[in-house]
């Protein structure tokens, strides 16, 4: 199964230059890895490029936009990893301009079925009659995840021959309705009809590779509860070996190689024994002493309890090779530097002198 993932993109800059980034960022990808921001984008730009997105594993920021319809007719899960404002994995709001009759009237979201983490917000979209009375508690998975609608169109009534199957009014019930042995998932209303217990979003029969999404990792097309660890049992040597098949972990895939551009530490959970971490030798990996430093992922910034680096946190970046949150990894800034202020008896940028490139992927104001 080939899947083409993405990383996420936070909204920065002007109207035109985010509408540029998102284009280049999501053209052709189906999962997003992170959030999906859409905002400031006007009702006659094309947004055709996010219609193979089917799956985001962040949170998805619909604001201050003036196009008619979210166009994520194939996404059909939500993972909520990250929640905006730690708590919607779904927020649509002020989707309509001051003056005019454009806006969002629908969300156009029609194969969405499952939302695993946080709740929704849609709220102040003017011109949005019907999308709002969805019923959620269908959709999302955390029985106590807030849904916050209020602050929009009027409401209607709309037939279950919609276009948008999620645009049912008059019917509280959105989905098949599963026997009670299915968790939710089914592919019928027998009890025969349960999907696999690894599947996520629905299913079209009950083994692992027809799910329609994975509740936590996919495997060559097969939904399992963790990838090929590095390290198997041996029942006949009672002990533990390499295993030969072992994958990286890529966000919710199983890849057998990590993707180029990152090293193996970023996407997969690697384990660090003391001075030692993993290496590859001979097409397998295996812990090694590290030869000087051992790669360590620290936090970054971005998160509510740490939106800066200052004295309260700077000594838990000592020895960091990789930044997390920041994408700063040896000698590379995808996105920006950004420095607001300076201790006195640091007189020049001597801290950053292994840092070579800032490719300004996006732009501060």
């Amino acid at each position: 199964l080939s899947l083409i993932c993405c990383n996420g993109l936070s909204s920065t800059g002007s109207q035109e230059n985010q509408y540029n980034l998102i284009k280049d960022r999501y053209d052709g990808c189906e999962i997003v890895m992170g959030n999906l921001e859409i905002t400031q984008i006007e009702s006659n730009w094309d947004l055709s490029f996010l219609k193979t997105i089917r799956e985001v594993t962040g949170y998805i920021l619909v604001a201050m936009n003036h196009f008619q319809e979210i166009p994520l007719g194939q996404l059909r899960v939500i993972r909520g990893n990250n929640l905006y404002e730690r708590r919607f994995a779904l927020s649509v709001f002020f989707n309509y301009p001051k003056d005019g009759s454009n806006g969002l009237r629908q969300l156009g979201l029609m194969n969405l079925t499952e939302i695993l983490e946080g709740g929704v917000q849609i709220i102040n979209n003017k011109y949005l009659s019907y999308g709002p009375w969805i019923y959620w508690q269908d959709i999302i998975r955390d029985n106590s995840a807030p849904i916050d609608i209020q602050y929009n169109g009027e409401r209607g009534c709309v037939s279950l021959t919609s276009v948008d199957p999620l645009s049912v009014l008059c019917v509280s019930v959105t989905k098949t309705v599963c026997a009670p042995q299915c968790n939710g998932r089914c592919f019928g209303t027998s009890p025969r009809d349960c999907c696999h217990i690894e599947c996520a979003a629905g299913c079209k029969g009950p083994l692992d590779m027809d799910c329609f999404a994975c509740r936590h990792f996919n495997d060559s097309g097969s939904c399992v509860p963790q990838c090929p660890q590095n390290l198997i049992y041996n029942k006949q040597m009672f002990q533990m070996e390499t295993n030969p098949n072992a994958k990286y972990q890529y966000g919710s895939i199983c890849v057998s190689q990590c993707p180029s551009e990152l090293p193996s530490f970023h996407c997969m959970l690697v384990y660090f024994v003391g001075n030692k971490m993993e290496v590859e030798r001979g097409g397998q990996r295996q812990c090694e002493l590290c030869s000087g430093l051992c790669p360590k992922v620290c936090e970054g910034t971005g998160a509510e309890h740490r939106q800066t680096v200052d004295s309260s946190n700077i000594d838990s970046f000592i020895n960091c090779t990789k930044i997390q949150g920041i994408n700063c990894h040896f000698n590379f800034l995808p996105d920006i530097l950004n420095i607001q202020s300076w201790p006195k008896e640091l007189n020049d940028l001597s801290v950053f002198s292994s840092l070579t490139t800032i490719q300004g992927r996006s732009l501060y104001k």
